[in-house]
């Protein structure tokens, strides 16, 4: 996979100012504020840039009002970094193309993986399948 590299200045040109935000300062959007993906067949791609990361057979409901995955796409779409910010400890989830900050996994989602990728909103594309 060829790394996508960009200038500050080129991602802030590109995205939305919560986007950016988002992705790029490792931001989180605040809860139950998107999370109205249409129902049905899609791909979740990454906001920067357009790399396949979720599918729509893997979301689920988690209640907490982020968009929740029991798993990526495809394992290397994704990669993790440690991230102890806020007085805590957890695995940050990056865009392995592009490292878009996306969201955090945590070990309390669904079977079959007991996953729980949390994802930012706001870092995904929604691409329906037809």
């Amino acid at each position: 996979m060829e790394k996508i590299v960009k200038t500050d200045a080129e991602w802030r040109a590109q995205l939305s100012d919560e986007a950016y935000r988002v992705t790029r300062r490792h931001g989180t959007e605040r809860p139950f504020t998107h999370d109205a993906f249409p129902k049905g067949p899609a791909v979740y791609r990454c906001v920067c840039c357009d790399a396949p990361l979720f599918d729509a057979a893997h979301k689920f409901d988690s209640g907490t009002g982020w968009p929740s995955f029991f798993q990526p796409i495809d394992p290397e779409a994704v990669a993790e970094r440690d991230d102890r910010s806020w007085f805590m400890r957890r695995t940050e989830i990056l865009c392995a193309r592009c490292d878009a900050h996306l969201g955090h996994v945590f070990p309390d989602g669904p079977a079959p993986t007991g996953l729980r990728y949390c994802m930012n909103g706001v870092a995904l594309k929604h691409d329906p399948l037809e």
